[in-house]
């Protein structure tokens, strides 16, 4: 993997996204413009019980970092960045939340989408939470089993219809009695966590907490 690193960066060095920098993707004085919320407010769904973001997908900077964190050119470092500031926000919060009883979940990708990108974006982010919070991770109990438009491109009312019956509990001993914490990279009308958490609960899930790294008002996620 190092190898692999050091031949990517010969290639295509680092560039701060919001300064052009070199040496980083992202540098301090950029990281601190993202305006990294330090209160929480509640969000309760029919199944999800609450949600946490650090900031507002509006943000031009915010934007960029997670279109190339997802599309291309596919910057896989950037998760690092990117969960720093879930972790500044749950830091800057008057009282950090207690999350030593969860298990993280990442939404899952389907296989056709995990061969193309190459790894899991929520699942990178899940494993730099999971290593900070030193709770557990499990991946591969919830799986994407139908292929599905990009949420992105389509208008409110088609989302829900979109993620329909597309998930399903691999292993429920993982799952049942458990407190959740599930991570993806936006939350934007909220279907996917709704329809991922509702099968969770179907299988004795407990409480179930979705973590993102932006917020977005549809259309604002869709991609430039």
């Amino acid at each position: 993997m190092k190898i692999k690193e050091l031949l990517l960066n010969l290639i295509f060095p680092k560039f701060c996204l919001g300064c052009n920098k070199e040496g980083v993707f992202l540098c301090q004085d950029c990281f601190s413009t993202l305006e990294v919320s330090t209160t929480h407010q509640q969000l309760k769904l029919k199944y999800l019980d609450d949600l946490y973001f650090p900031v507002n997908y509006e943000n031009f900077l915010v934007k960029k970092l997670i279109q190339v964190f997802k599309y291309p050119p596919l910057i896989r470092e950037l998760k690092k960045e990117l969960s720093l500031l879930i972790i500044s926000h749950f830091l800057l919060l008057d009282k950090m939340p207690n999350f030593s009883n969860f298990v993280i979940v990442p939404v899952p990708l389907s296989k056709k989408k995990l061969k193309w990108r190459g790894f899991n974006q929520a699942e990178e982010i899940a494993k730099e939470l999971s290593r900070f919070l030193k709770i557990p991770l499990s991946s591969d109990c919830v799986i994407k089993i139908k292929e599905t438009k990009d949420q992105a491109e389509l208008p409110e009312k088609e989302r829900r219809e979109n993620v329909k019956n597309a998930f399903f509990v691999k292993d429920r001993e993982k799952i049942a009695r458990k407190n959740i914490l599930l991570v993806d990279d936006v939350f934007t009308t909220g279907s996917t966590m709704e329809e991922i958490s509702r099968i969770l609960k179907e299988v004795s899930a407990k409480k179930i907490i979705g973590v993102v790294i932006a917020k977005a008002l549809p259309p604002q996620d869709k991609l430039t």
